[in-house]
């Protein structure tokens, strides 16, 4: 199993924390400014990196998770959002551990932990950014393991069968995250 044990494991968290301080909007510059592209990209380069680790190890390491929190919280405060930016983690951190606790299966408790950063951050572009990006993950889970089903069963007629049909949730919710933040904000 590959982990994200480098040569500073716990530099790593300060380094993701620092790089986050810009993943929250703000309302009040225009979106070509170097602050909102910078914001974006580190925002887009902590999603990849949770999808990388998800879809290679099936968990959301507390690492990635705690820190992006922090990070998009942090900014969010220092920039006067975060009020709104707690509101959206709480809200969508309670909807998935509702689920969690509910059936495990499900979501597993990094999903939990990552709606965190993602609601915070979702909500620092508004409500209707953090509705889509509450309802877009879900749903972009569903068609995939829709299609994954689909698929399983044609490898099976054809005797070539995957062991595993499980399909990682991370990365639907950052994805549905970043379209929402772009296409609605």
């Amino acid at each position: 199993m590959r982990t994200l044990d480098g040569p500073f494991p716990r530099a790593r968290p300060v380094v993701i924390s620092i790089a986050l301080a810009s993943t929250a909007t703000r309302p009040d510059i225009e979106a070509t400014t170097p602050l909102t592209v910078v914001a974006y990209a580190s925002f887009v380069g902590w999603c990849f990196a949770l999808c990388t680790v998800d879809l290679r190890e099936r968990r959301l390491p507390n690492a990635l998770t705690g820190a992006g929190a922090v990070g998009v919280l942090g900014f969010a405060a220092a920039t006067g959002r975060g009020s709104v930016a707690l509101v959206g983690a709480l809200l969508l951190a309670a909807v998935y551990l509702t689920i969690h606790l509910i059936a495990p299966a499900a979501f597993g408790a990094g999903d939990v932990k990552l709606a965190v950063g993602l609601g915070g951050a979702a909500a620092c572009g508004g409500a209707q950014t953090w509705v889509w990006a509450a309802l877009g993950a879900p749903l972009l889970t569903a068609l995939i393991g829709g299609a994954h089903l689909l698929l399983d069963r044609f490898r099976r007629r054809s005797r070539m069968g995957s062991a595993d049909s499980a399909v990682p949730h991370g990365p639907a919710m950052c994805l549905a995250t970043i379209a929402a933040l772009v296409l609605v904000h």
